[in-house]
């Protein structure tokens, strides 16, 4: 798996993707992540990026130029057009099954808009998808790609220590994950429930599945329509 992001700043993206777990996965190969700074890629000696919109507005809007140049410098690199992302308050927004579906890709290159944003002719011709984290605002496209780019590389094989630590977490399975506990054993008057240190795996599978239906049900009853669930789950779930 290769992540390209298209940047104007680049040192940020490093900063966040070089610690924990992705810079981990990062630094043994498992995953390539790569920061490309958009301003490199400009003709002027000012490595200006950004104009005025035509038929004003307020703001700046990003040039399509140095876009264009930059992501056909990634594509050299890959060897192929990579699909480009770009981090849109207009996209799709971002959840698990996005993520899984940007695995089927060896190479993404995620595009940072800026100012105001960018010039829609390099959407019209160059954009893939456009994915947003949201319904608000941020001042640029950096943190909703480094979202992106941290949900989608911690799926790889090898970056974590195995699948289920995913595939047991909220939002994978359809459903909220349940609550979890660690020692002591009886915290503030507060006891870990019982199921879970009885040692018999099937009640403890059955607590869970029963307490993720019950954190779902109470956080984001939403996500219940589209879930996978048996009859008596559904009759526990009318009847709760």
């Amino acid at each position: 798996m290769r992540i390209d992001i298209m940047t104007l700043f680049p040192e940020m993206c490093e900063r966040v993707l070089g610690e924990s777990v992705i810079g981990r996965a990062r630094r043994n190969g498992i995953v390539e992540v790569n920061c490309h700074n958009i301003r490199d890629y400009t003709a002027d000696k000012h490595r200006r990026v950004d104009d005025i919109p035509y038929g004003g507005g307020h703001g700046m809007l990003m040039k399509p130029e140095p876009v264009s140049a930059c992501f056909d410098a990634i594509a050299r690199q890959c060897g192929s057009r990579p699909l480009l992302v770009y981090m849109s308050p207009k996209g799709r927004v971002f959840n698990q099954n996005i993520a899984r579906e940007l695995m089927d890709y060896d190479n993404i290159c995620l595009l940072c808009g800026h100012y105001e944003g960018i010039d829609q002719r390099v959407i019209d011709s160059m954009v893939d998808m456009e994915i947003s984290v949201g319904d608000y605002v941020l001042t640029g496209g950096e943190l909703p790609a480094l979202i992106v780019a941290d949900a989608v590389c911690r799926m790889v094989p090898g970056v974590l220590a195995d699948n289920v630590c995913f595939e047991d977490e909220s939002h994978y399975g359809g459903l909220l994950e349940h609550p979890q506990y660690t020692r002591p054993p009886e915290w503030r008057g507060m006891a870990v429930p019982d199921e879970l240190i009885s040692g018999h795996h099937a009640n403890i599978a059955k607590w869970k599945r029963a307490k993720s239906l019950e954190q779902t049900a109470k956080y984001r009853p939403d996500l219940l329509e589209k879930a996978e669930l048996t009859d008596e789950e559904r009759r526990l779930l009318k009847h709760r």
